[in-house]
């Protein structure tokens, strides 16, 4: 077997799962879980019948790993509507089964682990897929806790030189998982610079780019490129789905977009990997990328909840409004932590609520790693807003009533 994958760390519901296999949950209450980030609004209808239509034609060849015309060009569209950004749609632009497959298939294309101290920069919390597509791409992953004074964005500025010197591939997540911070131009610039002075690629992970609570839409990635005179795109490659904007995780579809030639080699790898996107898929996606007014309301849904649950929380908990994502990144009580069970504040926390109210969060320390002697998750909670109103509001109220007959 590869022996890389013994250096892989169990997923966080994993975790969770094993966190909770003691505890009974209290019978009278409902479940309610906060724990997955897996949207649960409504698939838009369109969707449905594009995907029903396409099925007496689409399943009766293979389909091509560079997908078809027709869903380049719609992903290119809708990069020119949302970021003012043109694009190649035969060079810069490829559809993918979601961005979980393709970041990690992007970091083997991109990875040369005989290089000595190969090295992948990534935030500190994180969505695991980067530390995995590291570790068996055969580099090391470095670290880059998040800064609460600037609203949980990463410290980019806190990497020596010399990590930078070895570093072949820079993982970005903005908007940010799980504290939902949006990156703004200058520290574009200044990963800009870093990259064109050490060579690496920077891999922008922009999968909750649509879903955001302030009147500006969130800089993306490719935007901040051409406003800073890079209109090649050189060295950056972003990645985004249908997942979160359209409710529709289940599609696995997305694209990637950016430098042609990095592009092309990341074609190559996967039509050895077989990464091919349904013809089926291919038809929704292409009414899903042309339309925009489910979008809006999506959006609005989540603003609504969001306007609804995160006050009722904040008078409980170190918690504000995030700029963009479906998360709240929630600091608990340190008065939780269980020294004698071996037990971080945010564990004890989640273990409690459960038993007490039949509520599910994630610690946040099962999102990041030690580093430095710090686990940056370690007193913080994710909370996945991703039921319906009604649903995350009853939530919270029991939240407050945890913590209100506590203190």
């Amino acid at each position: 077997m590869n022996p890389l994958l013994s250096r892989l760390q169990p997923y966080p519901f994993e975790r969770l799962r094993k966190l909770f296999a003691d505890v009974t949950p209290n019978p009278d209450l409902r479940p309610i879980s906060l724990g997955i980030g897996e949207p649960k609004h409504a698939a838009p209808d369109f969707l449905k019948q594009a995907l029903a239509s396409a099925l007496d034609t689409g399943l009766s060849a293979y389909p091509a790993t560079t997908g078809t015309p027709a869903l380049r060009e719609a992903c290119a569209g809708w990069v020119q509507r949302r970021y003012g950004v043109a694009l190649d749609a035969a060079t810069q632009v490829l559809p993918v089964n979601g961005s979980r497959e393709a970041l990690f298939a992007f970091a083997q294309t991109v990875i040369d682990p005989t290089r000595t101290g190969a090295t992948v920069v990534m935030p500190n919390p994180f969505y695991q897929i980067y530390e995995g597509a590291a570790l068996l791409g055969g580099a090391e992953p470095h670290y880059v806790a998040s800064d609460p004074a600037r609203n949980f964005a990463p410290a980019w500025d806190s990497v020596p030189e010399a990590v930078w010197a070895r570093t072949q591939l820079l993982f970005v997540c903005s908007p940010g998982n799980p504290a939902g911070a949006v990156m703004p131009l200058d520290e574009w610039r200044m990963l800009f610079e870093l990259s064109d002075r050490h060579g690496f690629v920077i891999a922008s992970d922009e999968c909750y780019s649509e879903i955001y609570f302030r009147d500006e839409a969130p800089l993306g990635g490719l935007e901040a490129a051409q406003r800073l005179g890079r209109s090649d795109f050189r060295r950056l490659v972003i990645f985004t789905s249908l997942s979160k904007r359209s409710n529709v995780p289940g599609l696995r579809s997305g694209f990637v977009a950016g430098d042609a030639s990095l592009i092309k080699p990341f074609l190559l790898y996967r039509t050895y990997h077989g990464g091919a996107m349904s013809p089926v898929v291919q038809a929704a996606s292409v009414a899903a990328w042309s339309d925009e007014e489910h979008v809006v309301d999506n959006r609005r849904q989540y603003r609504e909840k969001f306007e609804q649950v995160t006050p009722v929380l904040a008078e409980v908990l170190d918690v504000a409004l995030p700029d963009a994502s479906f998360y709240l990144w929630a600091g608990v009580p340190a008065s939780f932590a269980d020294a004698a069970a071996g037990l971080s504040a945010d564990e004890a926390f989640a273990r409690a609520l459960l038993a007490q109210y039949n509520v599910t969060v994630l610690p946040g320390s099962y999102l990041a790693r030690e580093a430095g002697g710090v686990n940056p998750g370690t007193g913080r909670v994710r909370m996945a807003l991703v039921a319906e109103s009604a649903e995350c509001l009853e939530a919270a109220r029991r939240i407050h009533q945890f913590l209100s007959r506590r203190a």
